[in-house]
């Protein structure tokens, strides 16, 4: 007879952030019943209203209070200026920090620190596939030479409001599908930190930030956020779309960003990884 199988533990899990898609997470992972204790949630002020809030979940205000804990799993979905210092210290408490905001690695300064905290403490930086589909592809594919990476992504116009794009185009004005945007993933995250989030994924995955060509369109018909991803090279060629829900909380991003989240969680805890 073999030994007896321990049965696993509840994952303990960190969330930086308590926005949309954080509760969001929460939320899907309670529906489904995933066995998860929520610990701990960074967040900017404790004092501001965090409705929704698991019991028994400690907020912290400081990254270096994360060092009081252990975790499984930390992610971050608080914006690209949470990265650097949450991340820093949750990679020595946890084997695994997952980055939602990867605009932050625009700047390559931030991920070389993470990496290098990630390597002395055995851990590892994760990088969700987000709103994207075919991104275990565009990844598998990159162990052979890449010719070209186009990811092209068209919003609602009011999912646009309040970023650059209205110093772009007449957002409240128009009547088809307009391009405002055409350059590098560096760029495009760059500038539009809320809605190109998912080109850094793209670009990490495959040709790097200044060699993956973003296009950002509004279009008025649109109802959901749209992703394609074009790849060519060694390997052949695909073109791969997606067409997401927004989260109704917070248009700017979709519904599948934080599935996919549920989903990293899920196959750190049920026996079957899908």
């Amino acid at each position: 007879m073999g030994a007896a199988l321990t049965p696993r533990k509840p994952l303990r899990l960190g969330l930086i952030g308590w926005g949309a898609i954080s509760r969001r997470v929460a939320q899907v992972l309670a529906e489904r019943r995933v066995s998860v204790d929520i610990v701990a949630v960074g967040v900017r002020d404790a004092a501001k209203s965090h409705d929704g809030l698991p019991a028994g979940v400690e907020l912290v205000t400081q990254p270096e209070e994360l060092l009081g804990f252990s975790f499984d799993l930390v992610i971050e979905a608080a914006g690209r200026a949470a990265v650097g210092s949450w991340g820093q210290a949750a990679l020595q408490r946890a084997p695994a920090y997952a980055v939602s905001s990867t605009s932050a690695f625009v700047d390559g300064a931030v991920l070389d620190r993470l990496l290098a905290v990630a390597e002395a403490h055995g851990s590892q930086v994760v990088v969700p596939p987000g709103a994207l589909a075919g991104i275990d592809a565009l990844a598998a594919v990159a162990a052979l030479p890449l010719d070209e990476v186009i990811h092209t992504i068209v919003k609602p116009p009011g999912a646009w409001l309040g970023t650059m794009a209205e110093q772009l185009v007449a957002l409240g004005s128009l009547t088809r599908a307009t391009t405002f945007f055409s350059g590098s993933a560096r760029e495009a995250a760059d500038r539009f930190p809320q809605n190109a989030n998912a080109t850094v994924i793209t670009a990490l995955a495959g040709i790097g930030l200044d060699r993956t060509r973003v296009v950002l369109m509004a279009d008025p018909a649109a109802t959901r956020n749209s992703h394609r991803l074009q790849a060519r090279g060694d390997f052949g060629q695909f073109d791969l779309a997606i067409e997401n829900r927004p989260l109704a909380t917070n248009p700017k991003s979709s519904e599948t960003t934080a599935l996919a989240l549920v989903r990293l969680v899920e196959n750190r805890v049920r026996p079957l990884v899908r």
